[in-house]
């Protein structure tokens, strides 16, 4: 009998993703805040909402909702969040 072992990885297509730079401060920020639809992630952002509001000066947050934890996030809500000056995506496990 054969043993067939495949690979699971994908090859890299496309160019690099590079991380955007810091913001120099939060102060007067927008923070957009992706769930990721799993049980503990809407508490997680409620507490990480309010220290980012009441420590840090952040002036709104855009909170969204992913249907589903394991499809990616519509090209609907990234529209959405396009104006944030950051986004945080989170999971709730």
């Amino acid at each position: 009998m054969t043993l067939r072992v495949l690979d699971p990885r994908q090859s890299a297509h496309g160019e690099a993703l590079r991380m955007a730079p810091p913001l120099s401060r939060l102060e007067g920020a927008v923070v957009g805040m992706i769930d990721n639809a799993k049980i503990g992630t809407a508490r997680l952002f409620d507490f990480i909402e309010d220290i980012l509001r009441k420590d840090h000066g952040v002036r709104e947050c855009i909170r969204r909702r992913k249907p589903d934890a394991t499809k990616p996030v519509p090209e609907a809500m990234l529209k959405e969040l396009a104006g944030a000056d950051a986004i945080l995506s989170a999971i709730g496990d």
